[in-house]
């Protein structure tokens, strides 16, 4: 059975993680703080960072970026998401992962993407119905 935490994120005791995630001192540190509730919400915000930003998990700096933005998520105020995220279901582009989907004042498709207007001048292709 996992021990209980004092979480930082959610501020309540909660059961913790079975072992360190990592390796290190961040490791530990997330060990002995962070619940599993919590771990499991920095799961779904890493795979919004990681496709957002393009990250690779071998890329040393990528990684640094996201041991640096996973810090802020669960121990900050700082935390955040892309500027330019749109949740799926949100803004235009419904149904097309990263363009959100059907709201009036939405990002839709970018100028030459499907469903876009195309290069300045052109028609670009048509939009999905």
């Amino acid at each position: 059975m996992p021990q209980t935490v004092q979480c930082a994120k959610l501020g309540r005791e909660l059961p913790g993680l079975a072992k360190p995630p990592f390796p290190g001192e961040l490791g530990q540190r997330v060990f002995e703080n962070i619940s599993e509730q919590a771990w499991q919400m920095w799961h779904e915000q890493s795979v919004v960072l990681i496709n957002h930003y393009g990250l690779s998990l071998a890329d040393p700096k990528s990684m640094e970026t996201l041991m640096e933005e996973m810090e802020k998520f669960f121990f900050s105020e700082e935390a955040s998401m892309p500027d330019e995220w749109v949740p799926e279901g949100e803004g235009t582009g419904a149904g097309i992962p990263g363009l959100g989907g059907g709201e009036p004042g939405g990002k839709g498709a970018p100028e030459g993407a499907p469903g876009g207007k195309g290069a300045p001048g052109g028609k670009g292709a048509p939009a999905r119905k």
